[in-house]
């Protein structure tokens, strides 16, 4: 397994957990701005939003890790909270918070909180999918026992009941790589509404993507969370799993009722911007089949 700590400098030590997540950050930046770019819309007002949805974001991913773990570690340790360079984020906070961030940055500036949450979707999803390696380094997010040859060793340190059982579960033991398998997936999500968002430009409401980003990684997650250890329950059931189908399902149902009441203009970022820029030229009318 890879050493948590990348370098030390000084008294200070770099966590390669950090270096992953920011990594992560500044990949999805990259992404949401060339895709605000090709919609013409203000690369500043991007910038903007980004600086206020890592804030809220963080904040959300760590209250949600906290809260799951508060009686096994944080009512004891309140020091540890604000450690997040230790690892322990949750991604369902997070997005609560980066949907949070995009509301409040559009609601104060007079923006289309639709467009921009559609813009920064697939972003998204390639800053997951780089972030999931930092479970690995952390030795997070795996299944259950696995023979298949892409198991992974698990220190006894970070298993959960039953797995920390070393006789019955000995150091030889490898687990399902649930972080892989999401990043992989996350990957997947990332070209598909890319490729939507393209193809599809002209019958496409504000919104659209996001919803369909909502549908994705919600069902991804619901997915994965009956092969996780360690979940968090709510009546036996995975937290997760629970905002995954409420998320999946909701997300679907609107996209559904929207289309067919007519709520909204098919392919309206490219007849106006929100942010000073060029609207592009409308894309061709994709051809029946």
């Amino acid at each position: 397994m890879i050493d948590p700590i990348a370098f030390t400098i000084g008294p200070f030590q770099i966590h390669w957990y950090g270096i992953i997540i920011a990594t992560a950050v500044l990949a999805g930046t990259w992404l949401g701005l060339r895709e605000a770019r090709r919609r013409g819309e203000s690369t500043d007002h991007g910038w903007s939003i980004l600086m206020v949805c890592v804030f809220t974001g963080i904040i959300g991913a760590r209250a949600y890790h906290v809260i799951h773990e508060w009686t096994a570690i944080y009512r004891d340790h309140p020091d540890l909270i604000i450690q997040v360079w230790r690892g322990g984020i949750g991604i369902p906070g997070a997005l609560i918070g980066g949907v949070v961030g995009i509301w409040i940055y559009t609601r104060r500036n007079h923006l289309s909180f639709w467009r921009w949450a559609d813009i920064f979707a697939p972003a998204v999803l390639l800053g997951q999918a780089i972030g999931r390696l930092g479970n690995f380094v952390n030795q997070e997010l795996y299944g259950p026992p696995t023979d298949l040859p892409w198991g992974i060793p698990i220190d006894q340190a970070h298993r959960v009941p039953p797995y920390d059982d070393m006789t019955t579960y000995p150091a030889s033991t490898v687990f399902h790589p649930l972080f892989a398998y999401e990043a992989i997936l996350n990957l997947i999500g990332m070209f598909l509404l890319l490729w939507i968002a393209r193809r599809f430009a002209n019958r496409l409401y504000d919104g659209d993507v996001v919803l369909m980003y909502f549908i994705w990684y919600g069902t991804v997650r619901t997915l994965l969370e009956g092969f996780r250890t360690g979940n968090w329950l709510v009546g036996g059931i995975p937290t997760a799993a629970l905002l995954g189908v409420t998320a999946a399902v909701g997300s679907a149902i609107f996209l559904v009722v929207r289309h067919w009441r007519g709520w909204g203009t098919p392919g309206s970022w490219m007849h106006q911007t929100d942010g000073g820029g060029e609207a592009p030229e409308p894309a061709p009318e994709p051809s029946a089949g």
